[in-house]
């Protein structure tokens, strides 16, 4: 099941990594548009388990037994090795000015970087880029459907959910060497070893998540802003930040909703104190 690894990595714990860069905005109205919350939930509770009892301890023992720059090398090598998902997405949506730049920043690294494992083409001035089958629909004009849940893979939408089986058994260099190997399980090895490594890397963002008022709704709108803002490069449409936000919303007040989520952390905190 080439698919497994790399597709629970990137869908749920990338997600819990840019947290710590969502926190910043401005505190958004909790969206109302999930049909499937029911259904979002349980599996939400079911990845959350899953992680705590497997995924989670071998994250932190890799990050007893390695220092940050071995954890970087690990985390440079990762990102430079699956840029062809990228380049092929770049090319399916027709920029051809960011697939040349995301192949010669993987040409550069994968040289003068040691397989990947350094970082020159930053240093070179060479961008880098994430792009996915589930950013090329969107870009085809693909409706994001509604937020799902998926178990053992994380947040996702319906849009979103076909660049799990594309990008891996197409582009994903990972998931392509798995499947055309056969050593006796050894060959899922690396995609076991870039789930430890993103694991890792979320961990630092786990206090924002704690503090939640409601961390699974916290995932889904900081998800849904991510996607957002990766498909316009970082620079939605004012309109668009402030219908996300609910800013449009007649009667909504932002402040009383920052108020309600401090009253939440100080009640949680006492009670964390009194246990």
């Amino acid at each position: 099941m080439p698919l497994l690894p790399r597709s629970l990595a990137m869908s749920r714990w990338l997600t819990v990594a840019a947290l710590a860069l969502l926190a910043g905005c401005a505190i958004a109205k909790p969206r109302t548009d999930d049909p499937l919350e029911k259904f979002n939930r349980g599996a939400y509770q079911f990845n959350t388990a899953v992680d705590e009892v497997a995924i989670r301890p071998v994250a932190l023992v890799y990050r007893k037994v390695t220092n940050p720059p071995v954890r970087r090398s690990f985390s440079d090598f990762f990102t430079n090795i699956r840029t062809p998902v990228t380049v092929a997405n770049d090319l399916l949506q027709a920029r051809p000015k960011q697939a040349l730049q995301s192949t010669a920043r993987f040409l550069v690294n994968l040289t003068l970087g040691i397989g990947g494992f350094f970082d020159p083409a930053s240093q070179l001035g060479l961008p880098i880029e994430d792009n996915d089958f589930g950013i090329t629909l969107a870009r085809w004009g693909a409706p994001e459907g509604d937020f799902l849940m998926l178990p053992l893979f994380g947040p996702s939408t319906a849009r979103d959910m076909w660049r799990m089986p594309v990008d891996s058994y197409f582009f994903d260099p990972l998931s392509l060497y798995a499947a055309n190997h056969h050593y006796n399980g050894l060959q899922y090895a690396p995609q076991a070893m870039y789930l430890i490594t993103l694991r890792s890397r979320a961990i630092d963002a786990e206090s924002f998540l704690q503090s939640a008022y409601d961390p699974y709704v916290f995932i889904r709108d900081a998800y849904r802003q991510q996607r957002l803002y990766k498909l316009y490069d970082g620079n939605p449409p004012a309109a668009l930040i402030e219908r996300m936000q609910g800013l449009d919303t007649p009667g909504f007040d932002p402040d009383e909703l920052l108020e309600q989520q401090h009253d939440w952390e100080k009640g949680h905190a006492k009670q964390g104190s009194q246990d």
